[in-house]
């Protein structure tokens, strides 16, 4: 009989201890062509969750709740990521989701947390057209896409209000043609003439044949890009091959640290960031930018880029909707994350609640950020918008 109690005891106990845990499943690309993108939001949400359970967990309902993450490498591969949200979600009995890094991927994980019922933030991931499906489940971090490179064009307008010519020239991927798609509909509202509206495949290395393309067209500007490695290979051959562009504005890849590896080629480069290490959003939770900024440091030993931000954020949101809820009841959690209006360090936060665009971002902007040279040293400077830069933009360029 006494054996019977401490049995019972010691099952009450541990029964206790798991329901002080919140379980929140992810994939990440360890491998494939997203690796560099990805593990660096990976690192975002670690130290996420190192730092709320240093404070004890998640005050929920009176409770603390400690964060425990479970994760597997989607290879960057489409097909793996359906199947391993399954799992998360049948097997793993994770509480919550974290998107995959990349529209297209997220796609794929968002049809199971609604099939599911599960909530999921997605973070790296800018496509509207996951949000325009009717889903419940799925709420956005980033700044879609149809407004990613709005801000360029603005900026390139108040640079030279003389320059016609741009070429919109991009990386035939859902994320990329979205947001490209957007921004040479907003640059002819502008009065820019696009004279050239061209995708190049995923797995592209030679970008002469486009190039080529972009002298005869007599472009004076480029925007457009994709994603890290396309995006160095093209800025890199852009410079080799000297095209006399007056600025050239690439998705993701000119926002890495990795892209100073270019030398002289990235010199002049920019790029629409989600978020940079020297903004100063004034948080209503959190820690500050600067604080995450130098927690950042001390755990990596680099400043982190904007991914990493990302992925620190989406665990913020999740503990906040948490917590407003008092509750970690998927239901109540959707309630809270609908109601959502606040600004962290990585700047605002507010989703969607119509029923055409549900857990669309309203909230987030994005900055623009240009490689400079400092004492001879490539750096990152915020240049637009003008009440947030840290230095004047370089043009033109070339």
């Amino acid at each position: 009989m006494k054996k019977g109690w401490l049995l019972l005891l010691l099952v009450g106990i541990l029964g206790i201890a798991q329901a002080q845990t919140v379980k929140i499943g992810l994939t990440v690309s360890k491998t494939g062509k997203y690796n560099v993108e990805s593990v660096n939001q990976l690192n975002g949400i670690k130290l996420w969750q190192q730092w709320i359970n240093g404070q004890g967990g998640i005050p929920v309902g009176g409770k603390k709740y400690k964060v425990e993450l479970k994760y597997y490498d989607d290879e960057s591969k489409a097909e793996r990521v359906q199947q391993l949200y399954s799992r998360l979600i049948s097997q793993d009995k994770v509480d919550f989701l974290i998107s995959p890094y990349s529209s297209g991927l997220t796609a794929k994980a968002a049809i199971i947390s609604e099939q599911y019922g599960k909530v999921m933030v997605a973070t790296g991931a800018a496509s509207d057209s996951i949000f325009k499906l009717g889903y419940e489940n799925v709420y956005q971090i980033y700044t879609p896409a149809s407004r990613y490179l709005t801000s360029t064009v603005d900026m390139l307008k108040a640079a030279d209000p003389s320059l016609k010519k741009i070429a919109v020239v991009y990386e035939d991927s859902k994320f990329a043609k979205a947001v490209a798609t957007s921004a040479r509909e907003y640059a002819k509202k502008a009065g820019f003439d696009v004279v050239l509206f061209e995708g190049y495949p995923k797995s592209t290395t030679d970008f002469g044949p486009i190039i080529n393309k972009i002298k005869a067209s007599g472009a004076q500007a480029l925007v457009g890009g994709g994603h890290y490695a396309d995006g160095a290979t093209f800025a890199r051959q852009l410079f080799e091959q000297k095209v006399p562009l007056k600025m050239i504005a690439l998705l993701v890849a000119p926002a890495s640290d990795e892209f100073a590896e270019l030398g002289d080629a990235a010199f002049g480069v920019v790029a629409p960031s989600q978020w940079e290490p020297l903004v100063k959003y004034q948080q209503t939770c959190g820690p500050s930018p600067a604080q995450f900024t130098e927690m950042y440091q001390k755990a990596y030993g680099k400043v982190p880029a904007y991914r990493a931000a990302g992925g620190f954020a989406a665990g913020l949101i999740l503990q906040k909707a948490m917590m407003e809820a008092g509750s970690i009841d998927s239901a109540k959690v959707r309630a809270a994350l609908d109601k959502m209006d606040l600004t962290i360090f990585f700047g605002k936060i507010k989703f969607s609640t119509d029923p055409k665009s549900h857990g669309l971002q309203l909230g987030h902007e994005m900055v623009q950020i240009q490689w400079q040279k400092k004492d001879g040293k490539l750096v990152k400077e915020i240049v637009w918008p003008t009440n947030a830069k840290t230095s004047d933009l370089i043009y033109p360029i070339r």
